[in-house]
């Protein structure tokens, strides 16, 4: 019987060909296509990526997202503002006829810096897909055609989006984070023609907060903390900053948090389209703790429910989070913006109370609860004398008080500076956390760090130790309050 000559398959092998060119040429935009350029007073790093639907992304960290419908290619365009630099932008702030030729400058670095991102990119498809071939198939003339091939590719996209390029698609931008409110803050396009100087003025303010945010969060200090001691970070207010993310993430990092508690306000207006905001709370390195604020939904609670690492408390639900018992409610008030009237302390109260019978009949169980949660100090304070400590958030600056009953109130001011009225107040509110040390064996409060941060327009950053009075040497243990664990372990 003769032998079967089995057919050539070239089809088979120009399909692998091209799938090993094009998977090698996004491993190496990936390793090698980042290219850093100046654009004006800002230090950026440019790079491309695959896509559907092709863009223009521009991160201005720690204020948001800027989206772009620059062009239609398979490739996006992805602009990461580094830094401002510090002197660059005092130059601006100091010479305000400058701005007249800002526009020339920033057209002339973009230019430069996308050809500078150009020739990195075509090195970079051509060595990771030539690579990449070599390493599959082993044939140096193969792994030539995959870097051909993978270049060509390249050329094509870039040709497609130069054919498709939109230059008034500035004119339309998307924004997210913070951003997302930044016309309400300069002005749409058509004010910006006709009111130009306070544009500038706006701007100028801008570049001047946002170079002395990066200063103060360059300058935070790093503390290393008792290894045998509960950490807990307690957080609130963070109004749809993202630049808190980051902040909690350091915090978390440099004193080896056990557990974050946010006392809510997380959003703004608590809409669906806000969700997104809340993405990292999964990757912060701690589990983390919430309860609703008075601008935060029952869409936001829904939303972050069942989330990777975050535990949701209301209607005095109660948890046990690295050993410690911590009972929570949401604020019973929904109030965006203020269109809404508020219900008032009444409801505060109400809710409150759910929340103190929640710790009575943990209390009665032998189960006592050690830590308890409100958004709003009102509510909070329905928990004394059930619990050796209380966290609020609500009012945008720190208030420390020992209620009646022995409970210990503790209002933390805001993680996200206020959100976009750090940018548009006169005095922006400082970005504010603390660390509580808590007692490994009794739950009990040791000491606490009050973190604070200047704020969009201060450079301050400082953190301060304080201690409970009873804590101080020669002082006199304090009475516990009623629903305070006894010394024994558990």
């Amino acid at each position: 019987m003769a032998d079967v000559v089995q057919p050539s398959r070239p089809f088979a092998r120009a399909l692998g060909l091209m799938a090993v060119a094009v998977l090698g040429a996004w491993l190496g935009l990936l390793v090698l296509g980042t290219a850093r350029a100046p654009v004006g007073p800002m230090d950026t790093s440019m790079t491309l990526r695959p896509s559907l639907t092709g863009g223009t992304r521009i991160d201005v960290a720690p204020l948001g997202d800027l989206e772009l419908n620059s062009h239609y290619a398979p490739l996006r365009l992805d602009v990461d503002v580094d830094r401002l630099d510090p002197v660059r932008s005092r130059e601006l702030v100091a010479h305000p006829e400058r701005f007249a030729g800002l526009q020339a400058e920033v057209t002339h670095d973009v230019t430069r810096g996308a050809l500078g991102l150009a020739l990195r990119s075509c090195a970079a498809v051509t060595c990771g897909a030539a690579a990449l071939s070599l390493a599959v198939h082993r044939r140096p003339r193969r792994a030539l055609a995959a870097g051909g091939l993978a270049l060509a590719l390249l050329t094509a996209s870039a040709a497609t989006a130069y054919a498709t390029w939109n230059p008034k698609s500035v004119l339309e931008p998307k924004f997210s984070g913070l951003l997302s409110s930044a016309p309400s803050v300069v002005g749409n396009a058509r004010s910006i023609v006709s009111e130009f100087h306070v544009y500038q003025e706006e701007l100028a303010r801008l570049v001047t907060n946002v170079t002395k945010l990066y200063d103060a969060a360059s300058t935070l200090p790093v503390y290393q903390p008792d290894p045998t001691t509960l950490r807990v970070l307690h957080v609130s207010d963070i109004h749809l900053n993202p630049a808190g993310w980051r902040i909690i993430a350091s915090l978390v990092a440099q004193y080896r948090i056990d557990v974050i508690i946010d006392t809510g306000d997380t959003m703004d207006h608590g809409s669906a389209a806000e969700n997104r905001f809340l993405d990292p709370v999964s990757t912060l390195g701690a589990p983390y703790v919430w309860v609703r604020g008075n601008h935060d939904s029952r869409t936001t609670q829904k939303y972050l429910t069942g989330r990777r690492h975050v535990t949701v408390l209301d209607n005095g639900r109660v948890t046990r989070v690295a050993g410690v018992r911590i009972a929570g409610v949401g604020d019973p008030q929904f109030t965006p913006d203020r269109s809404v009237v508020a219900a008032g302390d009444p409801a505060e109260r109400t809710a409150g109370g759910r929340l103190a019978d929640a710790l009575r009949t943990q209390r009665l169980a032998g189960t006592p609860v050690d830590i308890a949660l409100a958004h709003n100090p009102v509510a909070a304070t329905e928990a004394d004398g059930l619990v050796p400590l209380a966290l609020a958030g609500h009012l945008h600056h720190r208030e420390r008080i020992t209620l009646p009953q022995g409970t210990r109130l503790m209002v933390e001011g805001s993680t996200g500076g206020g959100g976009l009225r750090a940018v548009q107040n006169t005095r922006p509110a400082p970005v504010q956390a603390s660390v509580l040390y808590l007692d490994r064996r009794t739950k009990r409060l040791q000491a606490w760090d009050e973190i604070t941060l200047g704020g969009l327009g201060l450079s301050r950053a400082e953190v301060s130790r304080h201690l409970p009075h009873e804590n101080r040497p020669g002082a006199t243990p304090a009475p516990r309050p009623a629903g305070t664990p006894s010394d024994r372990p558990r």
